[in-house]
């Protein structure tokens, strides 16, 4: 139904917070760990995982009927009785999509400096 406004919520979250981080990244032209991983990269991924996925649900809901071209765009906001599940539905699916690609990112993130670190240790032996 809508499952994929709450990861697009924090995308739309994540996505202000990159842009501010990258500018004050760029003002101070430090903030870089090795191999150039900065926050502001690294919200990109995060940004780039959340945009993807509420892109391909939105289409597969566009697909299914539940969303149309027309106001309130959702099918189940025409019927009172459809919002309580929908608004479940968000609370439940929504919301533990969006944790688990924020917890996915975050390994990621965890690996990424990992090896930046480990590359940089060798970089400094040789």
């Amino acid at each position: 139904m809508a499952c994929f406004l709450v990861p697009m919520g924090e995308a739309i979250v994540t996505t202000v917070v990159q842009k501010v981080v990258e500018k004050k990244e760029k003002k101070a032209e430090g903030g870089t760990s090795p191999l150039g991983l900065t926050w502001g990269r690294k919200l990109s991924w995060l940004n780039r995982l959340l945009w993807g996925g509420v892109l391909l649900l939105a289409f597969e809901h566009l697909w299914h009927g539940e969303i149309v071209p027309w106001p309130p765009f959702l099918t189940a906001m025409s019927n009172p009785a459809d919002v309580g599940p929908m608004l479940h539905e968000m609370a439940t699916i929504g919301t533990g999509m969006a944790a688990l690609v924020t917890i996915v990112w975050f390994i990621m993130v965890l690996i990424a400096d990992q090896k930046a670190t480990s590359a940089a240790k060798l970089k400094i032996q040789a």
